[in-house]
């Protein structure tokens, strides 16, 4: 998940309008392009999650006492980084826009169709 940093960093986090004939061209139906973004955007936000809980660890304290609050400045940047990211959506559009997403259909569903 470390190069998350450079594949958003020319991707502008605010939400466009897309083409829907355009991104159902590859599978033919906008149901399954959006079950595919869909899937993809679920597993990029839990390893970002992860990966945001990770590097916090590393900044907890242990103690039972709340008597003082400390700032670390580390940690604040981190998290504005991770708040300025864009939504999971919008980096898995954009991969599937790109040719990047792969998916296949499990043995059920060709059988369905034959």
């Amino acid at each position: 998940m470390s190069d998350i940093k450079n594949k958003v960093q020319g991707l502008d986090p605010n939400v466009r309008a897309r083409d829907v004939k355009n991104l159902a061209e590859t599978t033919g139906n906008i149901y399954e392009v959006l079950s595919i973004i869909t899937k993809r955007a679920k597993q990029l936000n839990v390893d970002i999650k992860y990966e945001l809980h990770n590097k916090l660890e590393e900044f907890a304290v242990s103690t039972d006492t709340i008597e003082e609050i400390n700032e670390n400045k580390e940690q604040i940047e981190i998290s504005k980084f991770y708040e300025r990211l864009p939504n999971p959506v919008i980096i898995a559009a954009e991969e599937y826009m790109n040719g990047e997403l792969y998916y296949r259909y499990n043995d059920k569903s060709k059988k369905k169709k034959e």
